[in-house]
């Protein structure tokens, strides 16, 4: 395996590291602050401040006119994230983690087949294969096992 695919392979198994923790620690500030909605609120005001000081860091403020030209549906991905941290948060207590994350995972992986194949967004499109197919089967399978201990 080269650099190339080993560094952003292992960046992603450290973004879910960080993910899988992430539902806890935002669940137990939930459970302090008694809202998880004001729990994800501040989740995201942090991560507001972190990424806008290393933008400004860097340099990398867009000018209008890049903004402007940006899809709508560019601009929806603070929606989704702000969905996605609120349901975990809300989901953690209930389900615990492992299932919690399987259940994410799961849901990521049947929405990334559909978006393959018909390269939503740009992206080049994948078929959907049977290895993919077995792929996702085998997610839901270990989500469904998580539950039934």
């Amino acid at each position: 395996m080269t650099l190339s695919i080993l560094l952003p392979l292992l960046g992603i198994v450290l973004g879910g590291i960080f993910l899988a923790a992430q539902a806890p620690i935002n669940a137990a500030l939930a459970r302090t602050l008694g809202d998880p909605v004001l729990a994800a609120c501040i989740s995201f005001g942090i991560g507001f401040v972190v990424l806008g000081v290393i933008s400004a860091f860097r340099g990398a403020w867009p000018s209008g006119g890049a903004m402007a030209s940006a899809p709508w549906w560019s601009w929806l991905g603070g929606f989704l994230g702000a969905f996605y941290v609120a349901v975990v948060i809300w989901g953690v207590p209930q389900l615990g983690v492992v299932s919690t994350v399987a259940a994410l995972i799961f849901g990521q992986v049947a929405a990334a087949l559909v978006l393959d194949a018909v390269g939503a967004f740009g992206i080049p499109v994948q078929a959907i294969t049977w290895q993919r197919l077995v792929a996702a089967g085998m997610i839901l399978g270990g989500l469904v096992l998580s539950r039934a201990g």
